[in-house]
């Protein structure tokens, strides 16, 4: 039996050490300055803020990845994450939006965090300083209705 734990135990140290070697690429894109999101439109200070805080390593190409990132399958789900961020919107590319895009986003932006569906409980709960306050949610919805004329 102790030859069978054994055994299980080094296959599974095995395994572990296998999953290292799949590596999805972390990537930080160049940023053009004129096409982000503070180029293309007013961001006061405070909404700045709190972007750069809660939103930015997800929202934008100048994501700061930490150690774990470097550790499967942590590593698979953080990229995962960043990535589908990127999509959703990306204001270090807000240039590239078509004004409905634009508006949209905003809109959503106002929305989810008011719903405290963003930022996502799984970075919240190791990046305890994203958390949004009510305050940041208010400057953030203040911010995207006054750009969209006061209306979402």
């Amino acid at each position: 039996m102790n030859r069978l734990i054994r055994y299980a135990v080094l296959a599974w140290i095995g395994v572990i050490v296998a999953v290292q070697l799949i590596r999805p690429a972390r990537t930080n894109p160049p940023t053009d300055p004129s096409r982000t999101l503070a180029a293309s439109m007013p961001v006061p200070p405070a909404a700045q803020s709190v972007l750069e805080r809660s939103c930015r390593d997800c929202h934008s190409n100048d994501t700061r990845w930490p150690w774990y990132s470097n550790v499967a399958p942590m590593s698979w789900m953080l990229i995962d994450h960043v990535n589908s961020g990127r999509r959703h919107f990306n204001y270090s590319d807000w240039a590239g939006y078509a004004p409905e895009k634009s508006r949209k986003v905003l809109h959503d932006i106002c929305e989810e965090t008011q719903q405290g569906s963003m930022p996502v409980g799984s970075y919240t709960l190791i990046h305890r300083d994203a958390r949004l306050s009510d305050a940041d949610v208010q400057t953030l919805c203040a911010w995207t209705k006054a750009l969209a004329g006061g209306r979402h």
